[in-house]
């Protein structure tokens, strides 16, 4: 079996455990910070101020509560897609 082990800026993420992984951005309305869908950021982009972009490694079994997961942020949506495509190898 293929090693699954990705080198992050925040350590060694482990693929294989992954359940969920997606991107967003990060947005301010108004004051209040969320993380959205990369869609719904840039068709409500007159609306909201895109902050950042992140890359949710989401570990939380079904039915479990407690979420576990793991998140890369970045300054530029480039960035995000460079990340992505990287991970993406592990897949192949």
């Amino acid at each position: 079996m293929k090693e699954m082990f990705y080198p992050s800026k925040i350590g060694v993420i482990d693929l294989a455990k992954v359940t969920r992984l997606y991107p967003a951005a990060v947005v301010d309305a108004h004051g209040e910070i969320a993380e959205m869908s990369l869609e719904w950021a840039e068709i409500n982009g007159d609306k909201v101020k895109i902050t950042s972009y992140v890359l949710v490694f989401d570990f939380t079994l079904p039915n479990e509560k407690v979420r576990e997961k793991k998140e890369l942020h970045f300054e530029t949506k480039e960035e995000l897609f460079e990340a992505m495509q990287e991970v993406a190898q592990f897949f192949q």
